[in-house]
């Protein structure tokens, strides 16, 4: 995807902002992967997909920015075509679907809660995957990765939550 220019001033009124989260359980046997990283660890998270808690948070954000509904709506868990799949991949079709609706994504942020692995060395590859999934500039990628100080199922290693929000314009 080619990155997008943009003009220097907005009318507030064509901006949107999206929220997103997800959460995958645990599991052993799988790969860990994380915005689109595949992350050395004893196990991964469980899912139809490649389970990319990160990657699908974002996804739910674009989404919710453009009132296109979420994930579940467009990629189903239940369809076998998605069995596995690449949430990059999935991440680069929801682009699609965000400028088809005459958006662009402006910025994203987010945030990873979990106790471990330790994420930080990954997050320059996390953010260079997602700013070129969704044709932006990795600079307007923002990954942080948080504990929870042992508190809830993140805290006991049960699983992981990723948080996103988005910016997009309406430029059509």
């Amino acid at each position: 995807m080619s990155e997008q220019t943009y003009p220097d001033t907005f009318d507030p009124r064509s901006l949107r902002t999206g929220l997103g989260m997800d959460v995958h359980a645990f599991a052993p046997g799988r790969p860990l992967i994380i915005g689109g990283v595949n992350i050395p660890h004893y196990q991964g998270l469980d899912g139809h997909s490649d389970a990319d808690v990160l990657a699908h948070a974002i996804m739910d954000a674009l989404l919710g920015a453009t009132r296109a509904g979420d994930i579940g709506k467009l990629f189903p868990p239940d369809d076998p075509a998605f069995k596995d799949a690449d949430s990059i991949k999935l991440l680069q079709c929801v682009t699609e679907k965000v400028r088809e609706l005459g958006y662009e994504i402006l910025d994203v942020d987010s945030v990873i809660a979990a106790q471990e692995p330790k994420l930080s060395p990954h997050r320059d590859a996390m953010r260079q995957n997602l700013a070129s999934a969704m044709g932006i500039p990795v600079d307007n990628v923002g990954v942080k990765a948080t504990t929870t100080e042992r508190l809830g199922y993140e805290g006991r290693e049960e699983g992981m939550t990723a948080y996103a929000t988005c910016l997009l314009w309406r430029c059509s």
